[in-house]
This record gives structure tokens, sequence and C-alpha cells, in this order.
């Protein structure tokens, strides 16, 4: 089971927007909510985790674009991808200015949409603008840091980080020692299991309220996983 991504989907469409909604919630990796205003998309953005936001230009209360230009200023560093009916060049290039990352013109498929969000997600995730949650901590791979609840920081290593964002990906499944020690140190004859049990170790010294009693860096046969 991999990490749900959190969804908005913003359109004052009532019958697209539950559409939508309803449509990617029955996908496993997603968990999308409505909003039918731009201000109710922006509050959504600022009080929850928000992964993705699909946002129409025309809403009643503020211009989509308007709307992606504030949700930047404030912060948010997820995609957006804009829905618009107007399909001139001119209009695509706003958007993406004020801070988009993609345009789809209505109508569309919602194959072509999906396709899109799943794309912009991947990028994303390998971005450093990336943050993730796991357990009580946002992981900010990208500055090798996971930050605590009160706004305490712990500074990580470059293969912490990277152990991290690998578990993170793999859900709650578990990742083999072999397959860890590949993506983290590459096919490197020096390195032994040994080196990433040592890592693993004084990631628990860090993460975990109790590291004798592992609740978010598990051990499992045969190799870890994330309970994030």
């Amino acid at each position: 089971m991999t990490n749900t991504h959190r969804l908005l989907v913003c359109d004052d469409d009532d019958a697209l927007r539950e559409t939508l909604t309803e449509e990617l919630d029955l996908y496993e990796e997603f968990a999308a909510s409505g909003a039918a205003t731009a201000q109710a998309a922006l509050d959504l953005v600022a009080q929850d985790r928000i992964d993705l936001v699909v946002m129409d230009v025309g809403l009643p209360d503020m211009d989509g674009r308007e709307a992606v230009r504030v949700m930047r200023r404030e912060g948010f560093r997820g995609p957006i991808i804009m829905l618009t009916a107007q399909d001139s060049e001119a209009d695509t290039v706003e958007g993406l200015e004020a801070g988009a990352n993609d345009y789809v013109t209505k109508p569309f498929k919602f194959a072509v949409l999906l396709a899109r969000i799943r794309a912009q997600l991947r990028q994303h995730q390998a971005s450093e603008d990336a943050v993730f949650r796991i357990g009580p901590y946002t992981f900010r791979p990208g500055a090798k840091l996971l930050v605590g609840e009160r706004g305490s920081k712990l500074k990580l290593t470059e293969k912490e980080t990277a152990i991290l964002r690998y578990l993170y990906r793999a859900g709650r499944e578990v990742v083999g020692r072999d397959t860890l020690l590949a993506e983290v140190w590459g096919y490197n004859a020096h390195v032994t299991t040994h080196t990433l049990e040592t890592h693993i170790y004084r990631l628990r010294q860090k993460i975990e309220p109790n590291p004798a009693a592992a609740a978010i860096l598990i051990t499992e046969a045969g190799g870890y996983k994330l309970l994030p």
C-alpha cells in the first residue's frame, strides 16, 4: 500500500467537482476533497496538508490564477494544475507565470487529468521542494531536515535522508536490506548490510521517542519499513 496523496479540486461547477473528487477517490493512492471558491481552497491549503491542487480559472470570488499567486506567496510548494475553458497561448502563459505547473483545457478526458496529476506528483517528489509527513515530523529531504510538531529541527545526513525518502516511497511495504543498500549506496562492493544497520540505528536514535521500541522505523523479516 503506497502513501496517500491528498488532492484538492477547486471548481465552482458542482457536478464536475463532485465527479472528479469521486473518481479520484476510487484510486487507493489518492484522497480528494473539493472547494467551490478560491477562498475555500486557500483556507484548506493553509489548514491542512494538501499535496496537489487542481484549480479552475473561472471562480466566483477570485480569478484562479490570482488564487495560485496567493498560494505561492503563502508558501504552498506542491504542484498546481489549472483547468480552463480558454485554449489561448496567452492564457496558458499567464497561468504558468502565476505559479501553476500545468494546464488542462476543458472539456478533457479524466484519463488525461489523471496522467497529468501522477506526472506532477512524481516530479515534485524528486524535487527540492518536496515535503512529506513521517510520524510526528515534517520531512524536508531537500533541506535534509525533520521538523517536529513544535518546530524542533533534526538535521539528517545525506544517507539518512536517502533511507527515509526511499522507505517513504515504499509506503508501508517492507524494503529488503539489499534493495536499500543498492538504492542508497549504489552497487559498492565495500558496503555491507552492517553499514546499513549502523545508519538505521543512528536514525532511530534521532527520530524515535523510544529507540529500543521503534514505532516509526520498523524492522521486519528481511528489511525495514516506515509507519508514516
